[in-house]
């Protein structure tokens, strides 16, 4: 995905932005009505959950990670469901940026370099309270290790004062860091107060460049939400309509439940259509879901 990005912060789409939170979370109940879908409604259920599976990425965060995990992680997202089923990968791996080469190494061995985007948290992952050379340095070191994808986090302090036009030269000066890597920026909504920065969060870092924008970081009290996902859903549109250039959106944290991961697809396909519903332009940043994702299919196969 190429995204030209603007050379300077239009101040205007900041202003008169207000979001009624109940009115927010009335249109997704209207939403899940409207297109339900569920295991008991919908013949094409599997095939739901079988898309799933191929928007994943498939993450490791943990302090203990080492480059075994890694690997058993890999051969994991390049057969998410079996050996036999040669068809299906998740769309990529996450892991920290000094696993990043432990990643490559994984991928390139099993053939799928083509196929599986490795990807890294960067830029002081979770908080992002660093020196901004120091967050630069680590999309650096990450990309040089083989990531092709790199996902930010912001610093919701900036958010938090408004600094909306020091907000935006970080993320621009990210972009420009990542070369040719997708931009994903993780605008951390659990911890940024009202929707309405949600939603200004997201405008920001889109006109900054960002290639996706991702709810949460996965450590947040709070993380992913569909009403959340409903702000930066039409955040993404009016960034469309204004631009022409279309920008994908990654929910992460607190997706658990294949019903909790096809209710995502739904509100996508409602609000954005199914252009949307491809992994360059959506995903869902997971550790434990493909499992309950697998076992889900191998019920409904029995």
């Amino acid at each position: 995905m190429v995204h030209v990005y603007e050379k300077r912060l239009d101040p205007s789409v900041l202003k008169n932005v207000y979001i009624d939170k109940n009115s927010v979370e009335s249109q997704i109940n209207k939403i899940l009505n409207k297109y339900s879908v569920t295991e008991q409604n919908n013949k094409y259920y599997e095939k739901w959950l079988l898309k799933t599976v191929s928007f994943i990425d498939l993450t490791t965060l943990s302090g203990d990670d080492t480059r075994s995990n890694v690997t058993k992680l890999c051969m994991k997202a390049a057969y998410p469901l079996s050996k036999e089923n040669d068809v299906t990968r998740t769309a990529a791996v996450c892991v920290y940026p000094n696993r990043v080469g432990d990643a490559y190494d994984a991928i390139k061995k099993l053939g799928v370099l083509k196929e599986i985007q490795i990807a890294s948290v960067a830029t002081g992952f979770p908080s992002g309270l660093y020196p901004l050379q120091t967050r630069l340095q680590e999309i650096k070191y990450a990309i040089a290790s083989g990531a092709t994808e790199i996902d930010v986090v912001l610093d919701r302090s900036l958010v938090l004062m408004g600094e909306w036009e020091k907000l935006y030269d970080e993320v621009l000066q990210m972009k420009k860091e990542c070369g040719n890597a997708h931009l994903k920026v993780i605008l951390g909504v659990g911890e940024l107060g009202t929707y309405e920065n949600v939603y200004k969060a997201s405008m920001v870092s889109m006109m900054a460049g960002a290639d996706f924008i991702k709810t949460s970081t996965g450590k947040e009290a709070v993380n992913a939400t569909l009403p959340v996902g409903l702000v930066m859903c039409r955040a993404i549109r009016n960034f469309y309509l204004m631009t022409g250039t279309k920008v994908g959106l990654k929910p992460a944290g607190g997706i658990k439940t294949s019903q909790d991961a096809v209710n995502w697809l739904v509100l996508i396909y409602s609000e954005l259509g199914t252009e949307w519903l491809t992994p360059k332009l959506f995903r869902i940043g997971a550790s434990s879901l493909l499992t309950v994702l697998e076992n889900d299919l191998l019920k409904n196969v029995s």
